[in-house]
């Protein structure tokens, strides 16, 4: 019967060391939050990288198109400013108005101050 007792603490011991790895250990189930999260974040991420390299290879494929060599213009005209040979760039620089003057004091106030 004593035995039988020492076994059975025993097993307790070790079912509730057993539970404490579990849930506080190194590769528990905190741990196990903590990275589904980051493989979350990363995933949200890839999503973007991948549109992006969807967009640039998109891009890339209009500009080796036979038609490409109109979105090269372009590009060379919007990014860059680049011109046709006889062509003469015009820039229009347009004056910024003046600011609006502040509207004039009360005159009621100005008044009652200058009276003896």
């Amino acid at each position: 019967m004593r035995a039988l007792r020492i076994v059975l603490v025993l097993l307790a011991a070790l079912l509730a060391w057993l539970q404490y790895r579990l849930w506080f250990g190194n590769g528990g189930a905190g741990d196990v939050a903590q990275l589904q999260g980051q493989v979350a974040q990363q995933a949200h991420q890839n999503d973007g990288l991948r549109q992006r390299n969807a967009a640039l290879a998109a891009e890339v494929a209009d500009l080796k198109s036979p038609t490409g060599e109109a979105a090269v213009e372009e590009r060379a005209r919007s990014e860059l400013g680049m011109i046709r040979p006889g062509e003469v760039f015009y820039r229009v620089v347009e004056t910024p108005t003046p600011p609006a003057p502040p509207p004039p004091p009360d005159g009621d106030a100005g008044d009652a101050e200058d009276t003896p």
